[in-house]
């Protein structure tokens, strides 16, 4: 059995009821990490060491600062401000003369608000309502019973009651608060089977996926429908920090999280209905490196906005973590050749793909479906070599794939036909 540890963001969606009250813990925050941060600089001024974080809490836990948090939110900060400067002085002894302390927290004559954590006894989860009061500090309490009722809204498929939430943080970004739920679970799930499937990652179909003898495409365009369109209207703002300009990062941010998600949720769902065992993907590492001669590879306009709109590896990681929840295996191996080869006899020549879409072989003779011919070479880098030298097996699948695509009004992936059935 192995503990898996995940932290679920969170809107708070009475904001305007709580913003006052969390703005009060994070500038208190800031305050007890300059007062912490001060100490530390008198004890490395006079000693040479720095206080670790008992001796900060000792020496602190009577100041009035530390009194406007919670305990537990309090001996955090001091933790993390620890934790800080023990990265510095390691780089210090490691010869980085450049390596800074950390600073203090200020923003001009203000303070910024700090993100504020709560561990068990700070808080307090209510399921049944999805909200969760959070503990002010004494110095901030105006009665006895005074705290903060947060309500919020997770990702449709994140059901928090699963978890044992250990930690809650009021986290301040974008001229708003969200939390982060960090939430613990032991696992030991036993693997859905031994088979194995391939997933070739790109721009036209941001995952193929072949589980040898089917293939499904998973179409980007929902995705690049986002990118084009929050790209165009935060062009139309006059400033890029204003606060519509603000709104519309924040709403493309979330639309992208939430594809990645049901993206990578969808495929870990058919290798469980599939006896998928290990999930094999390629490696898009290198999709970034320049041509040779300093420049960054060139992949057109649209290309190259998709790119840059694309998290590939907060993909897989997301790949990742839901495929260890099922007891499956995730390998990365190169994609070296993996558009260019055959998967049905393995001949290799740089002319078969012929077009975007359409890998012709002139060997055997096989017309594929481009994007499911890499996820089937790329599926067999972890197998014996499948390829025959007649052609013999059946290879109709990689011409003709299922396509599943995003359905915006219920917000996950569906069979291409029951998604066109429910647009207007």
């Amino acid at each position: 059995m192995s503990r898996t540890v995940r932290t679920f963001e969170a809107s708070i969606t009475n904001q305007q009821q709580v913003r006052d009250d969390l703005d009060q813990l994070g500038w208190a925050a800031s305050k007890l990490w300059n007062v912490g941060r001060y100490y530390a600089q008198q004890q490395w001024d006079k000693t040479g060491e720095i206080p670790d974080d008992g001796e900060l809490k000792a020496e602190l836990k009577s100041h009035e600062r530390y009194t406007d948090l919670h305990s537990q939110s309090s001996q955090r900060v001091l933790e993390e401000l620890a934790e800080a400067f023990n990265g510095w002085f390691g780089k210090r002894r490691n010869g980085d003369d450049r390596a800074r302390p950390p600073g203090y927290r200020k923003h001009g004559d203000s303070h910024p608000r700090s993100t504020v954590s709560f561990k068990t006894a700070g808080f307090k989860h209510d399921a049944q309502f999805t909200r969760v009061r959070l503990s002010k500090g004494r110095n901030l309490k105006q009665h006895r019973s005074d705290f903060i009722l947060c309500e919020y809204q997770t990702r449709p498929d994140v059901d928090l009651t699963e978890w044992d939430i250990q930690q809650v943080r009021a986290v301040h970004e974008r001229d708003e608060w969200r939390l982060q739920f960090v939430c613990r679970t032991n696992i030991d799930p036993e693997p859905p089977g031994d088979e194995v499937a391939g997933v070739d990652l790109g721009i036209c179909n941001f995952a193929a996926v072949s589980f040898g003898g089917e293939s499904v495409l998973y179409p980007g365009g929902s995705l690049k429908e986002d990118e084009y369109y929050f790209t165009k209207q935060k062009a139309k703002c006059d400033d890029s920090s204003s606060s519509e300009a603000t709104r519309l990062d924040h709403k493309r941010r979330g639309r992208r999280t939430h594809f990645l998600h049901a993206l990578s949720k969808a495929i870990v769902e058919e290798c469980v209905e599939r006896e998928v065992g290990t999930i094999v993907v390629g490696d898009l590492g290198g999709i970034r490196e320049d041509d040779g001669d300093g420049e960054s590879r060139n992949w057109g306009d649209h290309g190259n906005l998709d790119l840059h709109g694309w998290a590939f590896d907060r993909f897989t990681t997301l790949l990742d973590y839901k495929a260890e929840a099922e007891g499956i295996d995730v390998e990365l191996v190169s994609e070296r050749d993996t558009s260019k080869s055959c998967s049905a006899c393995g001949h290799t020549d740089d002319n078969q793909r012929v077009e975007r879409g359409l890998y012709v072989c002139e060997k055997c003779d096989t017309v594929a479906n481009a994007d499911a011919n890499g996820a089937e070479n790329i599926r067999q880098k972890v197998l014996p070599s499948l390829a025959t030298d007649g052609g013999d097996r059946d290879n109709g699948w990689l011409a003709q794939p299922a396509v599943h695509l995003f359905d915006r009004s219920e917000g996950v992936f569906a069979p291409r036909e029951q998604v066109v059935n429910r647009e207007p």
